[in-house]
């Protein structure tokens, strides 16, 4: 798993915020290219990462790649963008919204299957569970939050998925699971 140390995490968070500003600026979004202070190595690996916005904590947008299809700052930016603007769940991020929002970046481990649930640590794992054509996604720190036990993540990745809560035990159903190095504006004290 990629390992960002403090000076990383707060340069993609500020890439990650800039990303909102500039496009409710109508300014479009950052130049990868152009991107200065993201020159050293782990910046150009490849791996899956969500950016999470939160407001008045509440959850007001969460978008990621599962796996790694662009370089860590692209991802970052484009979800970014995806988290602001483009989630389904709700309506895009206004201009009067930009100052109360905290974000929140999850640079992911690499996937691997489930074999034996009992493999699963809350709080360290996140989950995915398929079946079929649905498919579900829930970050290591949602179980954390709400207090869920091994069963309840896994059924709570169900309903994710549009799946029944005992989906994960049937045959067929696919159970995967990653860890992803979690941080945030707050937690790093950043304004």
């Amino acid at each position: 798993m990629i390992e960002l140390n403090g000076d990383q995490k707060v340069r993609l968070l500020v890439l990650a915020r800039r990303t909102i500003r500039e496009v409710l600026e109508g300014k479009g979004l950052p130049d990868p290219g152009g991107l200065k202070g993201f020159d050293e190595p782990v910046f150009g690996e490849k791996c899956g990462a969500f950016v999470t916005l939160h407001s008045g904590g509440a959850l007001r947008g969460c978008i990621g790649y599962i796996r790694g299809v662009k370089t860590i700052p692209e991802t970052i930016i484009d979800m970014a963008n995806a988290s602001a603007f483009k989630d389904p769940r709700f309506p895009p991020l206004r201009k009067q919204e930009y100052d109360l929002i905290d974000i929140e970046i999850s640079i992911m481990s690499p996937i691997e299957e489930v074999r034996d649930v009992a493999e699963i640590v809350v709080g360290r794992d996140g989950l995915i569970v398929s079946s079929g054509y649905r498919s579900g996604l829930l970050l290591p720190q949602v179980a954390t939050e709400y207090g869920w036990d091994r069963d309840t993540f896994l059924q709570h990745t169900c309903y994710k998925a549009g799946l029944p809560a005992d989906a994960w035990r049937a045959k067929g159903t696919r159970i995967e699971k990653f860890s992803a190095q979690v941080f945030g504006e707050k937690e790093l004290g950043l304004p």
